[in-house]
């Protein structure tokens, strides 16, 4: 069993709501990824999404897009991204931490060098938002071989072909985009949501993420009736770029453990 997995089964042993968040590796500085990822895990995060950061981010919105462009700044790439994992698995060996990124990184070195370098630095799966399930029987088969998770996107517009696609190939979770646009934007209609979600797990058994569009504790406590883990990641980087650098490891952890709290119920 993946540590993605063995998370979720153990959230839903205690009856808990996962919580999966995201940054870009490399945003705001390369010198506080890793401490973001811990603080992150401080903050009650179950999940780590670490965005790879690419020039042409086409599912994201005007704020991530910024975090990719202040960490290209620093020419942050794969290989980077692959040294704050492995930094991050020398005092954590238990948070799953998805790579979450664009097919061109991947082809540049290659799909089996992708899935020897993630399983190298601890990586347990990953996100190609641009790696259609129709076409991923093979590199779906690899990830799963070496204990890597591959996980799909679904939204309002999938179709029950697509659903059943996702459901053939994908691992650990799947992410449902709970609005028809790129991350940060809109309101999300919860009831339009469980909806959704009842007719993704009539085919799909994996647990369900819900991300796009999550911004506050209340929001997170609503989709929580319905989901089985809140996906942040636009609001959280709101809260580097708005933040000091001084002060951001703080203020994520903070923020963090504010989302956890309405996820408890506290």
């Amino acid at each position: 069993m993946s540590r993605i997995s063995s998370s979720f089964a153990a959230l839903a042993a205690q009856h808990k709501t996962g919580l999966v968040t995201f940054i870009t590796a490399g945003d705001p500085s390369p010198d506080l990824t890793v401490p973001l990822m811990h603080a992150l895990v401080a903050g009650g995060a179950d999940v780590l999404e670490l965005g790879v950061p690419f020039s042409d981010p086409m599912a994201e919105g005007p704020v991530i897009q910024r975090a990719c462009e202040r960490a290209l700044k620093f020419n942050v790439g794969l290989g980077d991204v692959f040294g704050y994992v492995r930094e991050f698995r020398k005092t954590d060996q238990d948070t799953p931490v998805v790579l979450m990124g664009y097919a061109n990184p991947v082809e540049r070195i290659g799909p089996d060098a992708f899935i020897a370098r993630a399983v190298e630095a601890g990586v347990d799966g990953a996100i190609i938002v641009d790696y259609p399930p129709e076409e991923c029987e093979q590199f779906a088969g690899a990830m799963r071989a070496a204990g890597l998770d591959l996980i799909f996107l679904l939204a309002p517009t999938s179709t029950p072909e697509r659903i059943a696609q996702v459901a053939r190939f994908g691992s650990g979770f799947s992410y449902y985009v709970s609005l028809k646009g790129v991350t940060g934007a809109g309101n999300i209609d919860t009831a339009d949501v469980a909806r959704r979600l009842t007719a993704i797990r009539e085919h799909v058994k994996l647990p369900v993420g819900v991300g796009f569009g999550i911004r506050d504790a209340a929001t997170a406590r609503a989709v929580a009736q319905v989901a089985d883990a809140v996906v942040i990641g636009s609001r959280i980087i709101e809260e580097i770029e708005n933040t000091p650098p001084e002060l951001v490891v703080a203020a994520v952890q903070s923020f963090v453990a504010g989302i956890r709290d309405a996820l408890d119920g506290k």
